[in-house]
């Protein structure tokens, strides 16, 4: 049986800051505040869309009263923001490759629908067998609950996340799961400060460090992708 590979998406496989900065931006439009920074947006970005808002609300000293109509602008403008989001170079082939070989999830706490979304529109939602998003019953990441159940909807088998930030890396610790950290991504600190298996910063080197901490026979005889 092929072994697992648990993606994070935002910061990992696409970067999505330029469309989450417009739609944040339209929505402080609405109370007469400032435009958010791209450096803000990133920086904001990793704990769903809650945190997001309460971030963006301390950084233009918004009140707590504006969370609620800020969340609910934000969320139905989230639904289409994928026009300016791009892969990381690399990551189409490279999942093209490791959907041969392996089964692969997203464990993401942006919401699933714009997930599927973003994931349709770029053309790469049939790489994943099991989608896990930040509304899910089991609660966000770093809660390694999400992760468990991504990796459950898979099946069994060796397993592997994958993603970009302190988030991530708790969540895997938490788990018990090998980590892979992205350094290009969403990070706040340095990768030394940040525990992992292994680190890149060119998806070209994913399927080498993935073989070397699964092993070659963790690879699927044939056809590993959408959890089979």
């Amino acid at each position: 049986m092929s072994a697992r590979i648990v993606f994070d998406l935002d910061g990992t496989l696409i970067d999505s800051a330029p469309d989450i900065r417009r739609i944040a931006s339209a929505s402080l439009a609405t109370l007469g505040a400032a435009p958010l920074s791209l450096e803000e947006t990133r920086a904001f970005i990793g704990e769903g869309i809650e945190t997001f808002v309460a971030r963006m609300r301390a950084a233009r000293d918004l009140g707590q009263e504006r969370q609620a109509p800020l969340l609910a602008d934000m969320t139905a403008r989230y639904e289409e923001a994928h026009s300016d989001t791009v892969t990381y170079p690399g990551v189409p082939e490279v999942l093209a490759r490791l959907a041969r070989e392996y089964r692969l999830g997203i464990c993401t706490n942006k919401l699933r629908s714009p997930c599927l979304k973003v994931l349709r529109h770029l053309g790469l939602a049939e790489h994943f067998g099991a989608i896990t998003g930040g509304d899910n019953p089991q609660g966000r990441k770093p809660d390694p609950a999400p992760l468990f159940a991504t990796l459950m909807e898979l099946g069994e088998g060796p397993c592997l996340f994958v993603g970009d930030s302190e988030i991530d890396a708790e969540t895997a610790e938490r788990a018990g799961v090998p980590f892979l950290l992205f350094t290009k991504g969403y990070r706040k600190r340095p990768p030394e400060r940040i525990p992992h298996a292994a680190q890149f910063d060119d998806f070209a080197a994913l399927p080498g460090l993935v073989e070397a901490l699964l092993g070659p026979d963790a690879r699927a005889a044939s056809g590993g992708g959408r959890g089979r």
